[in-house]
Formats: C-alpha cells, sequence, structure tokens
C-alpha cells in the first residue's frame, strides 16, 4: 500500500524545557500527522547520546534517552512538582538543543521523580526491573560506575572492573546501590512514557519507524558486558575499528571508531546477539531502518590509530545467515535497510535475499561529484515499489539547501528534471518527486515540508559540533499545512482509499496547491 512518512528527530519538537520530549509536543505532532494523512513517523534512535551527541553512538543499545521523558507528563501525575524544574534555564535559543545544559541540570530533576516513582510505585518498578534485567542491571551500574570515575571511558577502568571480575562487580552493585537504582528508575520512566506515546499513534494510525545503528559504541555498556562479541585485544583495546572509505560526503573517508564485531563467534552462538538486539527494536517500533545495512555483506576494517581511513580494508560479514537465523526466531519483521553507499553486486543481493526495501535518496540523483550517485537508479522513474524513497535523510541537507549549496550543474538538471519553480515552492517540487514515485512509502524530513534551508539541517558527517541540535518552533505543526500536505499526498494516493474518500467529503473541494494561493 502506497503511504506517506515525515523523518522527525524527537528531540526537534518544541518545549520550554530545552529539548523535545514524549510529552503533548509529541502527541500534537501525532494529532498533525493523522490529520496530513501521513501514516509513518520516522525518527531517529531514541538512546541515550554519549560524547558528542549523536543518537548513533550511544551508551547502549537499549536504554532509553532519559532527555525524552517528558517533565509536565511527569508533573501530572505527582512525580514532579512544576518549582522543580521550571525555573532553570535550559537552552538559549528556541530552535536549538543545548546538550550541556540539558546534562548540568536534567538529572537532578529526574533523581527527584525516580524517587517518588520507587516510593508510589514499587511494584510497578521491580517489574519493570525484572523484566528487563538482561541489559538493565549491566546498564544501570555501568552508568554508576562512570559517575563514579568522573565519566572516564569504561576501558580506562581499574583492570578488575575492565574484565568485570565477579568480586569486583559485587562490590560496586553494593556500594553504588542508590545510583544503580537511580539509573534503573529513570529507564523505567522512559519506557512507560514511550509506551503511552506508542498507544497514542497506533489509535491515530500512525506506524512509528524506528533506527537501529549498525555498530555500538566502544564507550557503551554493551561492550563493557559482552567484550566477546567483539574483535578487541587481551586488553579489550578494539583491534581495528569501524569506518568507511572516501565517498560522497567525505573525499579521506571516514573514522567512526566502533568495535568490529567477532562474526565468527557470533555465527558460532546462532547470532544471539543480534537477534536479541533487533527482537527488542521490534518491540518498541512498528517498523524498523538498520543503518548501514551493507556492513551485513562486507564491512570496512581501519587499523586503529589510523589518521585517515585510507588504509582501512573490505572484509567479510555474516550475509544472509543472519537474517535467516533472525527469521527462524521470530518470524517475518518489518525492516528498512539503509543501502546507500558503496554498493557490490552482493549487498544488491544481500538485499534482494532478505526482501527487505531499500532506500533511494533523490538528490543523489543529481550529484555527479560522487560515482555512486548520479546515476538513473536514483531517479523517480527507477524506483521499484519494494523500496523506501526520500528527498534527504538526516545525513543530507534540506531540499532547499541542497538546491542553494549543491554545485550549479547538480541543481541546473534537478531543476528541469522535476520542474521546480517558485509558484509551487522548490522543496515541495522535490517532495513531488519522490511522492510521484512507485515506492511504497515516502519520507519527507519536517524541514522540508516547513520550507527550511541549511540551518535546519540534522547533521553533516565528518564534521564537529553543530549537529543534532535543530529545533521546531512552537506552533510549526499548523491545520493549514496539514491540509496542504493531505491534498498532495491524495493527489499521488498516498492516503488509503478510505481515508481519501472521508479528507474529500470534509474539504468540499482540492485543497489548493501553492504558495500564492
Amino acid at each position: 500500500m502506497r503511504r506517506a512518512g515525515i523523518l522527525m528527530p524527537i528531540t526537534a519538537l518544541p518545549s520550554p524545557w530545552g529539548v523535545g520530549t514524549m510529552g503533548a509536543e509529541a502527541r500534537s505532532f501525532i494529532d498533525f500527522l493523522a490529520e496530513a494523512g501521513v501514516s509513518v513517523w520516522q525518527v531517529l534512535p531514541i538512546v541515550p547520546t554519549s560524547y558528542g551527541d549523536s543518537p548513533y553512538q550511544s551508551f547502549s543499545t537499549y536504554a532509553g534517552n532519559p532527555y525524552l521523558i517528558d517533565l509536565d507528563d511527569l508533573a501530572a501525575e505527582g512525580l514532579l512538582d512544576r518549582t522543580e524544574y521550571a525555573g532553570r534555564t535550559w537552552s538559549s535559543q528556541a530552535d536549538r538543543v543545548d546538550y550541556g545544559a540539558l546534562y548540568e541540570a536534567r538529572f537532578d530533576v529526574l533523581a527527584c521523580a525516580a524517587r517518588r516513582l520507587a516510593s508510589a510505585h514499587p511494584d510497578e518498578l521491580r517489574a519493570f526491573c525484572k523484566r528487563e534485567a538482561s541489559w538493565l542491571d549491566d546498564y544501570a551500574l555501568f552508568m554508576a560506575l562512570k559517575e563514579a570515575h568522573g565519566g572516564a571511558s569504561w576501558n580506562t577502568w581499574e583492570a578488575a572492573l575492565r574484565h568485570r571480575q565477579p568480586v569486583e562487580l559485587a562490590r560496586a552493585r553494593m556500594e553504588l546501590a542508590d545510583r544503580v537504582r537511580f539509573w534503573q528508575a529513570v529507564q523505567c520512566l522512559f519506557f512507560r512514557q514511550w509506551e503511552s506515546l506508542r498507544i497514542y499513534a497506533r489509535t491515530a494510525g500512525i506506524r512509528i519507524m524506528g533506527d537501529l545503528p549498525f555498530y555500538v559504541a566502544l564507550d557503551s555498556a554493551d561492550v563493557w558486558a559482552h567484550p566477546e562479541q567483539f574483535q578487541l585485544d587481551e586488553e579489550l583495546r578494539p583491534t581495528e575499528i569501524a569506518g568507511v572509505p572516501p565517498d560522497g560526503f567525505s573525499a579521506i573517508g571516514q573514522i567512526w571508531g566502533n568495535p568490529l564485531f567477532a562474526w565468527d563467534r557470533m555465527k558460532a552462538e546462532g547470532y544471539a546477539w543480534w537477534i536479541d538486539r533487533i527482537s527488542f527494536q521490534l518491540r518498541l517500533y512498528d517498523i524498523l531502518r538498520i543503518d548501514h545495512f551493507r556492513g551485513f555483506d562486507s564491512y570496512f576494517a581501519i587499523p586503529t590509530g589510523a589518521a585517515t581511513a585510507a588504509g582501512g580494508r573490505w572484509r567479510k560479514g555474516p550475509g544472509k545467515a543472519l537474517f535467516q537465523a533472525l527469521r527462524f526466531a521470530v518470524g517475518d519483521v518489518s525492516i528498512v535497510a539503509e543501502d546507500l553507499g558503496y554498493l557490490t553486486p552482493s549487498v544488491r543481493q544481500l538485499l534482494d535475499d532478505t526482501g527487505f526495501p531499500g532506500m533511494k535518496v533523490l538528490e543523489f540523483a543529481f550529484d555527479t561529484r560522487d560515482s555512486e550517485a548520479g546515476d538513473d537508479t536514483y531517479l523517480p522513474f527507477a524506483y521499484p515499489e519494494n523500496s523506501v524513497a526520500y528527498v534527504g535523510t538526516h545525513d543530507n541537507d534540506t531540499a532547499l539547501g541542497w538546491l542553494a549549496n549543491a554545485p550549479a550543474p547538480d541543481t541546473r538538471t534537478a531543476r528541469e528534471y522535476l520542474r521546480l519553480d517558485d509558484r509551487e515552492g522548490e522543496g515541495w517540487g522535490m517532495m513531488r518527486g519522490i511522492w510521484a514515485s512507485a515506492s511504497e512509502l515516502a519520507v519527507v524530513q519536517m524541514q522540508d515540508v516547513l520550507e527550511l534551508g541549511s540551518e535546519a539541517r540534522i547533521n553533516t558527517p565528518s564534521t564537529l559540533g553543530g549537529n543534532w541540535t535543530w529545533r521546531a518552533r512552537p506552533g510549526f505543526a499548523s491545520r493549514s499545512l496539514a491540509a496542504r500536505l493531505r491534498h498532495q499526498l491524495h493527489l499521488y494516493h498516498r492516503i488509503p482509499a478510505d481515508e481519501a474518500r472521508v479528507a474529500t467529503a470534509a474539504n468540499g473541494a482540492a485543497e489548493p496547491t501553492s504558495k500564492e494561493d
């Protein structure tokens, strides 16, 4: 069924408290999507962010981001008093996230809510900790130990803790018991709000598409608790690290720094670590996008300590065997494969073998700087039904930003191919290009719906600072904008027929499609 989606990070929602959350603005955004005929809300990873504030470098692949917990909702159920958070300075700019301010102030506020949760709902907290013990026990102790070590990475801790000697772990759990309970309670607060938001979305007919990073961060509870699943030496240091070779994003490639997976051991264990990880994500989302899908076919290994990615080499990944094991364990799954970047025939074959839809990015169709882009496969007429179409992803510029900054020959071709003009709005013309394609799902960034430029870009790969901070201003999701969006989706049959008939009857006539109208 032809559907439409919007990519909007939860952190980018408006809020008086410094960052978008799972509260009233998230529910209001779901209402906007439903009114606009959009049926999929794509979010970025909802895991805790670490240094650099990237949701793709997290302290845990399982835990929820404490910043996303809504303070007003906690106050409404008596877990906070508004005076405990309303008087603080959360951000100096309404359209930017100040992660430093959040780090300094958020956890003191959450500590108040955590204490009241333990007092008012002890049975709920106890049941949550028991249900999630397989990852929560290690994560809560990991975070308590990080605090005790001034935030230092676990691979700098004393050897007994690095190597998880049972006696030392037991001692740490006893000495840090209060902080361990705090981090457990914070996760309970997160997941009770997430489940409430999921129910709200489901009731409104909105499916949430989550995002699973391929790699996990070295400084994470995942690597500390399960070092055998990664390519580490006897001192628990990565022997090689993850990244990608030179491409359209970077002429020298990218060094991500993540440890690589010990695929031979994972295979011997029936890929249990991956099955647990993906199964958990499918509890949270209706659809799961897996980032860097090509890593399952082959992955780029860079010598630890290298200055650039130039000295890296490709190594073979698990291939379809992992997904055969996954399907055997959990049945059919709704997964989208991020198959962008350097693709080989074997990567394409893996995508065919799994049957997962891949991704098509319109901006790539006109990019003559990248040999993998600028070809017919990224032009809308070539998109297969089993694909997800984008103007750009969170790693790309906005539509208007791309038109303003891409090389003139690229933008000239795009304007001619898509017949872009100011009357319709050039950004809306680019969105029209993917809505009209054969892709079953077409996803646009909310910044493009709002006709914003590069100032609203989410992430620029291979750069430090300024990423992941954009936020929409209050009132951004207006009813008139929903009506305009709904009309376009109706035109391109991206609203189910029964909903489209209701829309036509309610509106009485087609909504205007140009800015002047």
